[in-house]
Parts: C-alpha cells; structure tokens; sequence
C-alpha cells in the first residue's frame, strides 16, 4: 500500500512498470508516478508558455531570407541538447510580416511533425531565434521549472509523444496541446538546477568522448589516405609498388539467393546478406551473430574461410558501390555468402589478410568500379567489375605492416566507443534515479 493505502506503480529502468507492495516512506502516487512527497505535478500551461513559429514564403526569397540575420530554427536542427547553432537565417522583414516570432535563449523546442523517429524531439536554444511551424517552442517561467531541467525530463519521457501521437496522413504528428498537457514532476528550483547540473557534467563526458571519438576517425581517414596510395610509406619498406590485375587472382565463390524470409535466428550455417555488409560500421565481419539458413538449402553453396573478402552487389547510393567485409572469425562455423553478394578468395601471395578489408578505401580500386556502376535506382557491382580493376598493389610484407596500423587504430576507436556506450548507460540510469526523485541532491 502507499503513504496513504494506496497499492504503488513504479517505473523501472527499462521504462517498464511494476506493482510495489508498499510505498517508500516520503513517497507518494501521482499521475506521472512514484515522486517525493514534496515534489509537485503540473502541466506545462500552468508553468510555461507553450507556442509554434511558421515558414516565410520561398515565393518571397529576396524579401525573407536573403542577406537575413535572425537564427530560423527547423527540426533537423533539434538533437536532445543544447542548439549552438543553426545554417538558416531570416530577415526582418519576416519576422514584421509573418507569424515569425522570437524566442529568447533558454528556449525548450519540440518537435511536432515528421514521424515517429522526428516527433518528440528536443532542443535548447542557446541564442535568441525564430522557428519553423513544426516545432512547439517552451518558453518557462523560471521561478517555476528550469529550463535545463525541462529539458532532461522531457528527453527522459520520451513514450509520451507515442502515446498521443495522431494523423489523418501518412506520418503521426503531435500538436501543441499534446505538449501544453505534458506533465511534468517539479521540485524546487533550487533541486531542479542540481539535477540539471548533474546530467549536464555527464552530457560534457560524452561530448568530449564524442570530439576524442571523430579526431580518432579523421585520424585514420587521414592515415588511409597517405598509406594506401604509397604517399607515406613506414618505415623499412621502399620501391614500386606493382600493378596487379586483380582478376588474375581470384577465386569467386557460390552464393545464395535466399531472402530474409528463409532465415532462421538459431542453425549451423550462417548466412552473409547483403544488408549486413552495408549495416556493418567495420571492415571485418565475425559471423557469429548472423542469422542462420536451413542446411538443406545451403548444401549447394561455398563456405567461406577467414580472409574471403564479401562485397555487396548492390547498393541505392554511390557511397554503398563497393562496400565490403573481410571475414575473419569463422572457426568452426560454418558460414555461406548470401543474396546480392560477392564472395572472392584472393591469392595470399598477392593480398594478404587483414589488407583486403581496406581495399575498398583505394582510390583506384574504389573509382574504378563507381565507373562501371550501373542502375538508375540501385548501382550494380559485377564480378567482372572486381576481376578487371588493375591497380598498384604494395607486397605482402607492406600490407601487413599497413593492415596493422589500421588494426591498432581501430583498437583504439573501439576501446573509445565501448566507454562512450558506459557513460551513456550512466546517464539513462541517472536520469532514471534524479528524474523520478528516488536519488536525492540535497
């Protein structure tokens, strides 16, 4: 029962709920669920001022947007966090003639239009701007609600805009009343400026991590640049590198054509889709994680061995011509090349494992076959589009020593990222423990 009899529901971590027999002394139930008992509720017309901005006519350019200097803030501009910047300005003359109006700095934005991917998201304004009409923009009685801490519990119930989301079109959108009856937990201002600190000092970790994470990257894009075109050669290794036709050694192997839908999630042979090449963000792929196909469809079909180099055969953009994966990691597990792949087996002698994953990152290698895409829709890579690239190859010994340094980078990037994701599960669990009042500051 609660501090009043009452049974309690209690948000979990995993933004689930459960029944708690009996209530934590100090606590109460409220619409929003389970806050100190002196902690208030109330929706955000009570304590804020809750409006949309609006779109100059294109019809108009000269007059409302050339030679402009008023911040014009869209939903692509929105990221959960604070908005430092945006890359459209309007002039005054649109903000005398349209609904156009200003909002000061300390803005909360949300997003009412584009999907459930767009609607809901968050944004705060770091400078004074208009808006677009997509977005509801919060504009808070400080003494009231801080506007950081605005922010973060709206980031943090991020269900509710699901839960009332509407449309009589193809996206769902919110509207502004759906965001004037958020409610909202308020403890004091004084608390609600703690609890935003907080989460702000966890926020300032992961962006470092983040600028730590992109120099890394440009790092190696710059060490790929310079050490696979022979620009930069390390040391001991010297002389031309020859040309090597790559169809001369090469072996391409049997794929599937089976669909997602034949794929199991659980069996003996893993199965290499096209999607997965284009999904994956390394150059090396472990197929352990694969989906399965059934043996008896797969009986007909090569096996691929550590350092077959898979490429996708087609792709809905140019940047996807190309893309590949070097297995590594099979084992004892069986795995075959799937539907709309190309699965080749290079001659060790003439590339060595590790090297081929990069090969799609050599110019030569990478514009010629751009040249030879085909398609209107979706850009084809052909086995003979591979086998006829002639490119110069540096030898084996050098390629390893290239392959390494990429090898160490990535270590690097990796170890980096997995400390990213900690610090981010940090910060969901802080939020759920500050938010919800279960952890106190004062």
């Amino acid at each position: 029962m609660g501090v009043n009899g009452d049974a309690m529901v209690v948000r979990d971590a995993s933004e689930g709920y459960h029944r708690q027999a009996t209530s934590p002394v100090g606590y109460k139930q409220t619409e929003v669920g389970v806050i100190p008992e002196d902690w208030d509720v109330s929706t955000l017309s009570v304590i804020a001022t809750v409006s949309s901005g609006a779109t100059p006519a294109r019809s108009s350019f000269d007059r409302y947007y050339r030679g402009g200097s008023i911040p014009w803030v869209k939903t692509l501009d929105l990221t959960n966090k604070e908005i430092a910047k945006t890359d459209e300005l309007v002039t005054r003359a649109a903000l005398k003639d349209t609904a156009l109006r200003m909002y000061p700095k300390g803005t909360v934005l949300v997003a009412m239009y584009g999907g459930y991917n767009q609607i809901g998201r968050t944004g705060y304004l770091a400078f004074p701007a208009t808006t677009n009409q997509a977005l509801s923009a919060i504009v808070s009685q400080e003494e009231k609600i801080y506007p950081k801490y605005l922010l973060y519990v709206l980031n943090y119930r991020v269900d509710y805009w699901k839960s009332v989301a509407s449309s009589s079109r193809k996206d769902p959108n919110i509207t502004g009343n759906d965001v004037r009856n958020f409610l909202i937990p308020l403890p004091s201002v004084y608390e609600q400026r703690a609890i935003a600190a907080a989460l702000s000092d966890v926020d300032a970790l992961l962006e470092g991590l983040d600028r730590l994470i992109a120099k890394k990257r440009d790092l190696k894009q710059a060490a790929m640049q310079q050490l696979l075109t022979g620009q930069t050669r390390l040391p001991g290794f010297e002389g031309e590198w020859e040309v090597k036709r790559l169809g001369d050694h090469v072996t391409f192997l049997r794929n599937g054509t089976n669909s997602r839908a034949e794929l199991t999630t659980e069996g003996k042979v893993k199965y290499l889709h096209y999607g997965d090449i284009h999904a994956s963000a390394a150059s090396f792929l472990e197929p352990i994680k694969l989906p399965a196909l059934p043996e008896d469809k797969a009986k007909r079909l090569d096996r691929l061995r550590d350092g077959d180099l898979v490429f996708a055969d087609a792709s809905e953009d140019m940047d996807g011509v190309g893309k590949s994966v070097e297995i590594a990691g099979t084992n004892s597990i069986e795995v075959v090349p799937g539907l709309h792949t190309i699965a080749a087996r290079f001659d060790k002698a003439v590339l060595a494992d590790g090297f081929k994953a990069y090969l799609q990152f050599i110019p030569e290698f990478s514009q010629a076959i751009r040249r030879l895409a085909a398609g209107t829709k979706v850009y084809a890579t052909t086995r003979s589009h591979i086998a006829g690239v002639e490119m110069q190859i540096p030898d084996v010994d050098e390629q390893m020593a290239i392959a390494a340094v990429f090898q160490d980078m990535d270590v690097e990037l990796e170890v980096l990222e997995q400390r990213r994701a900690k610090t981010a599960d940090l910060k969901k669990a802080m939020m759920q423990e500050l938010l919800t009042g279960r952890t106190r500051l004062l």
